[in-house]
């Protein structure tokens, strides 16, 4: 979800290897409106890059990819990620990444584009979004990019025990991430599929006194004992409601090195870790499948 924007669902079908050619949707031929299994899905033009879209759905804005340049990570939350991406091995190097949401695939383009021969699956429940996102945003031939219609615990569940150097959790229904990609038993399951160094990173939102927030933290605690968020300071206290990025290790991540490049960001950022980060969740409870609830509904007007 882009800046309160909505990405993945949950159930099982199809897999499909996205390696379609170049092309793709042009700007003349304007915006393109289309029912998807989770709502109206728009693909609109992007005002300054000529080969940039923003997928929306149900208004919510929830990707853009720039056709031109799958470098560019246009909302804030993606390049906090993308910092993520960056790090989590030296420059260049392939990487197996799984990622649970797929939305218009614009993290999985960012991987190809800059880690050329990485690995990557996709878990996106919704089929008809992802043959829209294929047919007219299409990925560039050779990027190994694999898309499951299928639930993200699902698709976790079944990826073999250290296998994967990074996941990616983005997973929203109806611009909430649902209870059961929220616990510590889902963060157990990341856990296992991580290899050795891996990295498991995830997408959050939340707003006010930030409860959900502080309980993922304490979630992802139970498991990791390397933790860092990262989210704009006017989040982080409250004043509105916005996405915070969490990242968990079983090594130590690279604060420094993070906090340096989200401080470089157009859009103000700030990375929590240590003392700040224990005084953040402030005695928060972990949730676990029997306690799990999804996170807040985002205020009305948040997505004008």
């Amino acid at each position: 979800m882009a800046d309160m924007a909505r990405s993945s669902r949950a159930a099982r079908g199809s897999e499909t290897e996205t390696t379609t050619g170049p092309g793709g949707r042009t700007h003349a031929q304007g915006p393109l409106t289309r029912p998807v299994g989770s709502g109206l899905a728009e693909l609109r033009p992007d005002r300054d890059r000529p080969a940039a879209w923003t997928l929306l759905i149900d208004g919510a804005p929830q990707s853009l990819v720039d056709l031109a340049d799958p470098t560019h990570l246009g909302f804030e939350y993606q390049r906090r990620l993308g910092h993520l991406i960056d790090l989590a091995a030296p420059p260049g190097r392939p990487l197996t990444v799984l990622h649970l949401g797929g939305g218009a695939l614009t993290l999985a383009r960012y991987v190809a584009a800059t880690r050329p021969r990485s690995r990557q699956q996709v878990a996106e429940i919704d089929t008809a979004l992802t043959e829209l996102v294929r047919a007219e945003l299409p990925l560039e031939r050779g990027w190994q990019i694999k898309v499951r219609g299928a639930d993200a615990r699902s698709v976790l569940e079944r990826t073999p025990e250290g296998s994967v150097d990074v996941v990616i959790t983005d997973v929203f229904s109806g611009a909430r991430t649902p209870a059961h990609c929220t616990s510590v038993e889902f963060a157990a399951l990341a856990a296992r599929a991580l290899a050795p160094g891996g990295w498991y990173t995830a997408n959050i939102a939340d707003g006010a006194a930030l409860p959900f927030a502080r309980s993922q933290v304490a979630t992802l605690a139970a498991v990791f004992p390397e933790l860092c968020l990262t989210a704009d300071p006017a989040v982080l206290r409250g004043k509105r409601f916005g996405n915070l990025i969490l990242a968990a290790a079983h090594t130590p991540l690279p604060i420094a090195e993070l906090s340096r490049r989200v401080a470089s960001d157009p859009a103000h950022g700030r990375v929590e870790h240590g003392r700040s980060l224990a005084d953040f969740t402030a005695g928060a409870t972990p949730a676990t499948d029997a306690t799990a609830a999804p996170s807040p509904v985002p205020p009305p007007g948040v997505f004008r």
